[in-house]
């Protein structure tokens, strides 16, 4: 037979005709398998990210089916490709105008750590001007590895509690990179 996953229902209570969880882990599953990844392709690793939302690999599958090109209704920031110093305020403006809870994923050796361009020019990692939340190897990575990617966010996102955002932790990182 195949390998297929289905969703399952969160640890909780089950009974005739009854199932009872915490708020928290079926709101997580419902973010989880919902979330609308905006694009911030600037190189060869947009290339692959098209491979990825194409039929054979199929992201949609993963609950992202529609992309957002409006940082304001997206929750997935998905940074592919090489980003220069100039662009770094535009990439941490657009992170700013999402809403939260947001996620961040670099994907690529160039997002991740600046890869073969070790030049004055050249952003060593978005992580300089965001936080990142899970990191996706490769020059380009594959599809598989963007959707390995992928299923990381979704597991941070579906363990997260409602109240993280607010907890001391999640506040000091932001104020490390300048955000309130």
């Amino acid at each position: 037979m195949s390998d297929i996953q289905i969703v399952g229902a969160p640890a909780g209570v089950e009974g005739a005709g009854f199932f009872a969880t915490s708020l928290d882990k079926a709101v997580g599953l419902a973010r989880a398998n919902s979330l609308w990844p905006l694009p911030f392709a600037t190189s060869c690793c947009g290339i692959e990210f098209m491979a990825t939302m194409a039929s054979h690999y199929d992201l949609s599958r993963f609950g992202a089916e529609r992309l957002s090109f409006s940082p304001r209704q997206a929750d997935l920031l998905m940074v592919m490709g090489t980003i220069a110093k100039k662009m770094g305020p535009v990439l941490r403006q657009v992170y700013l105008q999402m809403a939260e809870p947001r996620w961040v994923m670099a994907v690529g050796a160039c997002a991740s750590s600046g890869g073969i361009f070790d030049t004055y020019s050249v952003l060593q990692g978005i992580d300089e001007v965001i936080p990142v939340d899970v990191y996706v190897p490769g020059c380009p990575p594959r599809p598989e590895a963007i959707i390995d990617g992928f299923m990381g966010i979704q597991e941070l996102v579906k363990t997260e509690t409602l109240r993280r955002r607010n907890e001391p932790q999640y506040q000091q990182l932001l104020a490390s990179y300048g955000i309130q």
